[in-house]
């Protein structure tokens, strides 16, 4: 039998970058898992576009050159733009890992996840049948309400699942899945991790891109390992996860959270951000309401890192926005260093702006798409009055210095969760609100990144609320914990606490789905 995809010395280069893939060999086989790991830019998901016919989408067009280069039995060298959409509608099916950036703001779940069976001419009433079952199969709850819904509307962990609903709704015989559980909760990732398996139990082909270790463990037959766009290490999963040849691979797993957090130097100081009964409703299409959040309190203490836990939809990035100010609840209060905060008109708030930065769950949709890294980060530096420069601010994540040069969708995934961080600490806040910091970001990095943000508590007392929905990022960094379930804290106290005696069902289940490594 043909392979599903049959690869040989793939080499994808783009303008002003150089080569950005090198000699790229891969075969899959139906009914077999192959899981793509590495570093962020190390060409993982130009890897996953090259397949699909997207290398170039959303940048300077790329040049895609291979020995041989099949995908669904279809030789695709030279392919026109119409084939490659011929391809994805029938044959491929793709899940991208920037889920705002991916649906249509204008169009409703369902309109986006049956858009290929629309333009293969399947009639109205099986097409909202095969919507339906598709958003239930991907883990969306009440999927007829959800299809009449917006992007705009669904949390990051909803949106993801509808990506993935939109991908395998034709039955695809190749899966093109990059980081398909980046932005979903432990239990939601468990359901969507069993999905695929079935999936391809079931005869489908799936290459999964992923910085998740666990999820490639327990999904991928097989590991490719890439670093600077070649293939470093492959093989077998559980060989190359258990006993790794390179120090690309051994780099990645050592980097793999498992430990609690170090203990504290010093206590935590002065209270400075309360929120006190916050309500925050949203109304559903076609009537009806949602509580995002049902009397929600919390205290953050200066020097202090906050973990916020819980499902998808759960409330946790409501959480987050109404904390900074940028979206107004509909009862309770924050307050701000012992001073009004949330109830202030924005010219009141603005003086104090640079005391609490957010970096959100979705960090392209929050750059000037016409401007820079480096302009991007001057703008943060002026607006702050920061000393700082936009080179240290680089340096401080992990950035080089050439990437002041590239605009953000130049970046990679990872690259661009960084330079948002960067952007947040150029003001040297008092509270830094993170909503998914390090969802993106490969284990190398994510381990750098999660000692930078313990360094800088520490350092500088600057108090963390961080939003995961990984646990074990959240018990490496932070010393207490809150669990949200439909909109409430269902569960608070020391992390470790929590951890070793949980309370409440949700917590229980969420450690319970976390997935190790071998």
């Amino acid at each position: 039998m043909s392979p599903v995809l049959d690869v040989a010395g793939l080499t994808v280069t783009f303008p002003g970058v150089g080569e950005v893939l090198r000699g790229v060999d891969l075969r899959l086989e139906a009914g077999r898992c192959l899981a793509v790991v590495g570093e962020s830019g190390a060409g993982k998901s130009v890897l996953a576009r090259s397949l699909v016919g997207l290398a170039g989408e959303g940048g300077a067009p790329a040049r895609v050159s291979a020995k041989r280069l099949a995908v669904a039995g279809r030789d695709v060298l030279g392919a026109s733009a119409r084939q490659w959409r011929e391809l994805r509608g029938e044959r491929v099916g793709l899940v991208l890992q920037d889920a705002l950036q991916s649906l249509d703001p204008l169009r409703t779940v369902g309109a986006e996840v049956g858009e290929s069976l629309a333009v293969r001419g399947v009639g109205r009433v099986e097409r909202h049948e095969r919507v339906l079952a598709a958003l239930a199969a991907a883990g969306l709850d009440e999927p007829a309400v959800r299809a009449a819904q917006r992007s705009g509307e669904l949390s990051g962990g909803m949106r993801q699942r509808a990506l993935i609903a939109s991908a395998i709704v034709s039955e695809p015989a190749l899966l093109v899945a990059d980081e398909p559980t980046t932005a979903l909760d432990a239990t939601v990732a468990q359901g969507v991790l069993e999905l695929l398996g079935r999936l391809r139990d079931a005869g489908t082909a799936i290459l999964l891109v992923s910085h998740d270790l666990g999820a490639v463990a327990r999904l991928a037959d097989d590991v490719v390992v890439l670093d600077g766009g070649r293939v470093v290490e492959c093989g077998p999963a559980d060989v190359v996860l258990t006993g790794p040849s390179h120090e690309v691979t051994r780099a990645l797993l050592g980097a793999v959270p498992r430990g609690s957090r170090r203990p504290a130097a010093a206590g935590p100081g002065p209270e400075v951000l309360r929120a006190a009964g916050l309500h925050r409703r949203y109304r559903l299409p076609g009537g009806g309401t949602v509580d995002a959040l049902d009397d929600v309190s919390l205290v953050v203490r200066r020097g202090e890192a906050v973990g916020v836990v819980g499902e998808s939809g759960s409330g946790k990035s409501t959480l987050a926005r109404v904390l900074v100010a940028a979206e107004q609840p509909d009862a309770g209060r924050v307050e701000l260093a012992g001073e009004p905060w949330s109830e202030l008109p924005e010219r009141r708030r603005r003086p104090r702006r640079h005391l609490v930065r957010l970096v959100p769950q979705d960090p392209l949709g929050s750059f000037d798409p016409r401007w820079s890294a480096g302009q991007v980060l001057r703008a943060a530096v002026r607006a702050s009055g920061s000393s700082r420069t936009p080179e240290e601010l680089l340096e401080l994540v992990r950035l080089p210095a050439a990437t002041l040069r590239r605009r953000p969708r130049a970046l990679s995934g990872g690259q661009r969760q960084r330079l948002a961080i960067a952007r947040a600490l150029a003001a040297d806040p008092e509270v830094l609100v993170l909503d998914e910091p390090v969802s993106a970001l490969d284990v190398t990095v994510q381990a750098a990144i999660l000692e930078l943000l313990v360094d800088l508590q520490e350092r500088t007392g600057t108090a963390l609320v961080l939003v995961s929905h990984d646990l074990a990022v959240v018990r490496q960094v932070c010393e207490r914990v809150v669990v949200m379930q439909g909109g409430r804290v269902v569960e608070e106290g020391p992390v470790e606490q929590v951890w070793q005696h949980p309370q409440a069902t949700l917590t229980r289940a969420l450690l319970s789905a976390a997935t190790p490594l071998p």
